[in-house]
């Protein structure tokens, strides 16, 4: 990060953008920007994560839900084979 008054051509004293000097506001600008940037990158990837989450939550459900409705028709075919019932 560059510091304030290095650098940047701004006459010693001239201030302005409510009484910052220029190279420090346009440094914290820059800062705020980089920043900005970094923490809409990590909401776009948590936002990705989320969605390939929600996709295998409904992959794992449906495969589940077939688990269970095979486990109950061989319940139901044993059960009927041995005189049981359920």
């Amino acid at each position: 990060m560059r510091r304030a008054g290095l650098g940047d051509g701004a006459a010693p004293g001239s201030y302005g953008n409510y009484g910052y000097a220029s190279s420090g506001y346009n440094a914290c600008e820059e800062e705020n920007d980089r920043l900005t940037e970094s923490l809409r990158s990590k909401v776009d990837a948590i936002k990705s994560l989320s969605i390939e989450i929600g996709h295998e939550v409904r992959n794992q459900n449906k495969l589940l839900s077939e688990m269970d409705s095979q486990f109950d028709s061989t319940t139901g075919f044993l059960g009927s084979r041995m005189g049981l019932s359920c």
